[in-house]
């Protein structure tokens, strides 16, 4: 491992909070920012001006080399002297891809500011918009760096009046963005403007980049650049306008340091008492305050094991302090504590409150993990749950092509999962079928490549074609249905509806079940407007949003079985009887029930089954339906190919709701199921000859015409072994 000279520099700034800063790089994919991150290396003496612009150093994978994405998020720790001050910047680089969005989201809750990258000539799109929530939605200050004006020159042949209007126009976008997405406190206040030097411009391809503060420094009008480009004399700008410069002067004047930002972060991420002890050391990041991290990324090292990396909101984190994680309710002692130079950790003795830290010795650590100094275990309440904006929506079935390989990819596996929690692994044990879910073919297919790599060589893969991910819900309610238990000595009288879009968003938010866990979950529910019986007498949430809920009377034993019927909630949840696909925005009611006096009557055995079938009983006497999933889809291109991709959206079952003319592009906006777009890549391509700029981002469900969900519900039931018929009603549902 090499060694890197200003480790011993970084560690000394470790300890003055105001001089930190903890920033991250977020875009929509090709907008530069691992380009642009090479600039700020360069500066730091971690690479050569010779390579940068195209080393991509943080893409350090092959895989990410190879196709010139960033695949994972990348750390490092980078010396800056502004005005004869010294900053230590910790910086984060990550995916832009729509399927590696996860990543972005963990990185989040480490980081207090974002620089945004936006392509000039693409402008605000699907993406930007996607990361851009996601880093208010965890109170991460954005500001803004307009990327590739070079082409505005040189391929769009734009005059000055054209560019301004265009850059005027993004910066306008942006700001949209943070007034739609933002919190009150911060719609206005974190509005970014050219004129105080919250917004750079530049190429970080040619390393060149200014503010509108270091223009006038340099005595700079925008057509010099211009003539700079004319007249081929680009390495000029790169030497007079430093692109480096201008990030770190916006980074360092504009977004906060640990302690500013932990005042208003924490009350966010964290819903303890802030005047206790644990509050109050976060909210100052106060080094002598208890160890406190939120873990934000779990990797396997072949050689060291599992290493986590988090935030560090207070205490010092010494190799061998006693810690503890909340979430697994293990004690440890931390066997390394180091910091990250890019592909590297460096092993350091200490690591101060308000930086990132990564630990060895935690091998049951996970992303959005608290972790605690063992002091403080009992007191401490867990980190708010780290909220994805998207679900895994593709799945392929994978297998070893030697059975006896069968093992060591269930172990390659779980790392996998370990290392990304977007990724659902499964086992189907009718058909024995292990399942892989992902965001997208390009995720699934980057972790088929991880596994032969975890695997560490020999391990071959069959993997089936990628396959939609569906679920099941209805849109009636159902009977209230009775269903006995297999000894027939126990009853549940249980009725399902669909719940409300409001309660399903509130779900999907996280809010539901914060409340929940908080005991303040039924004043909330009353307010949307449900009776005070059922807004009281919630007795679980379900991940893939149904509710149940419990409006018996006086029923014997009932508190002696809850968790075997919430068992059993859960188990009908996650197969529907349509196609045993998981249910989805249901409202499931327990009306009554009848219980065995005897509990050798009424174990696990008896009641999980009887809930089971009392739930999928009523839902198929409602009126059941396929949902499928529903990408938004952003497209750029000029105005003469706008045709083709308004028809190639529509033949592929999409809708388009918004185009935009910006400047010479058109943006057009819709929305398309996500079965179409297998191969849209390659249509997309052929229709405009190459000319379209496009992203997709999952959006919603949305219920499937009735020809397509007859053809998912026969298809899946063929591909999982199940008799080509749906169940009949009689099946789950029992006379008294």
């Amino acid at each position: 491992m090499p060694k890197f000279k200003q480790t011993a520099e970084i560690l000394k700034l470790m300890h003055k909070k105001e001089n930190i800063r903890d920033i991250g790089i977020i875009a929509h994919i090709d907008h530069g920012k691992t380009t642009m991150t090479d600039s700020l290396l360069t500066e730091a003496g971690l690479l050569s001006p010779k390579y940068a612009g195209k080393a991509r150093l943080l893409d350090y994978l092959e895989e990410e080399q190879k196709r010139g994405i960033t695949i994972k998020t990348a750390n490092i720790s980078l010396l800056h002297v502004e005005k004869e001050t010294s900053y230590l910047i910790n910086l984060v680089d990550t995916p832009g891809h729509v399927d590696f969005t996860g990543k972005v989201t963990r990185a989040l809750r480490a980081i207090d500011g974002a620089v945004v990258v936006v392509d000039a000539v693409e402008e605000v799109m699907v993406q930007t918009e996607t990361v851009t929530r996601q880093a208010l939605n965890e109170r991460v200050r954005p500001v803004l760096f307009i990327n590739k004006v070079d082409r505005l020159i040189k391929e769009l042949r734009l005059g000055p009046q054209e560019i301004q209007e265009k850059l005027a126009r993004i910066i306008r976008d942006f700001n949209n963005l943070i007034a739609l997405y933002g919190e009150p406190e911060q719609k206005e206040k974190w509005q970014v403007e050219a004129g105080n030097g919250s917004v750079a411009f530049g190429s970080a391809l040619h390393r060149w980049g200014f503010t509108v503060d270091i223009a006038k420094e340099k005595g700079l009008r925008f057509n010099e650049i211009i003539e700079a480009y004319k007249n081929d004399k680009v390495e000029d700008l790169m030497e007079q306008l430093p692109l480096h410069k201008a990030i770190l002067a916006m980074v360092v004047d504009h977004l906060p340091n640990p302690v500013d930002a932990q005042k208003y972060r924490i009350p966010k991420v964290w819903k303890g008492d802030v005047d206790s002890e644990i509050g109050r050391a976060m909210l100052s990041a106060d080094p002598k305050g208890p160890i406190v991290i939120c873990i934000t990324l779990t990797q396997m090292d072949p050689h060291a094991g599992l290493v986590a990396t988090g935030r560090l909101f207070s205490g010092v984190v010494k190799e061998g302090a006693r810690v503890y994680l909340v979430g697994a309710k293990q004690e440890y002692r931390i066997q390394q504590v180091s910091m990250y130079m890019g592909a590297f950790r460096e092993g350091v003795d200490q690591i101060d409150a308000g930086n990132i830290a990564a630990l060895l010795g935690l091998d049951k650590a996970r992303a959005g993990e608290t972790l605690v100094s063992v002091s403080h275990k009992d007191a401490m309440i867990p980190f708010e749950r780290i909220k994805y904006v998207s679900e895994p929506v593709i799945t392929i079935a994978i297998e070893p092509k030697h059975p006896r390989d069968l093992p060591r990819l269930i172990d390659v596996m779980g790392r996998l999962a370990i290392e990304d929690p977007n990724l659902v692994t499964s086992i189907n044990k009718e058909t024995g079928e292990y399942l892989l879910s992902g965001m997208g073919e390009l995720h699934l297919e980057i972790a088929v490549k991880f596994l032969k790599e975890y695997a560490g060589g020999g391990l071959e893969i069959i993997t089936s074609k990628p396959l939609v991910v569906y679920r099941e819900s209805t849109l009636t309610q159902g009977v209230v249905a009775m269903a006995k238990s297999p000894n027939k000595h126990s009853k549940f009288w249980i009725q399902v509806e669909p719940l409300e879009e409001k309660i399903i968003q509130m779900i999907e938010k996280g809010d539901l079940a914060e409340e929940m866990g908080r005991k303040r979950l039924g004043p909330i529910l009353k307010e949307a407007g449900w009776p005070t019986n059922h807004a009281r007498n919630v007795w679980t949430l379900e991940e893939h949003r149904n509710i149940l809920v419990d409006l018996t009377k006086g029923v014997q034993y009932l508190r002696e079985v809850r968790d075997m019927v919430i068992a059993g909630f859960r188990w009908a949840c996650s197969n529907g009887p349509l196609c045993e696909e998981p249910m989805r925005g249901l409202k499931v009611t327990l009306t009554d029930a009848s219980l065995h006096e005897d509990p050798v009557h009424r174990g696990p055995a008896q009641i999980m089954p009887a809930t089971r079938r009392g739930i999928l009983g009523s839902f198929l006497s409602s009126n059941p339906i396929i949902l499928e999933p529903v990408y938004k889809i952003g497209v750029s291109a000029s105005t003469q190919w706008i045709g083709e991709v308004a028809g190639l959206i529509t033949r592929k079952r999409g809708r388009i709701i918004s185009s935009e003319q910006k400047g010479p592009l058109t943006i057009v906006t819709g929305y398309i199921p996500v079965a179409e777009t297998f191969g849209l890549s390659a249509e997309m391509r052929s229709a405009t000859s190459g000319h379209a700029f496009w992203q997709t981002a999952f959006d919603h469900w949305e219920k499937a015409p009735e020809s397509v969900a007859a053809e998912v519900i026969q298809a899946t039931r063929e591909r999982r072994g199940l008799s080509p018929d749906i169940p009949g009603i009689s099946r789950f549902i029992d006379k008294a």
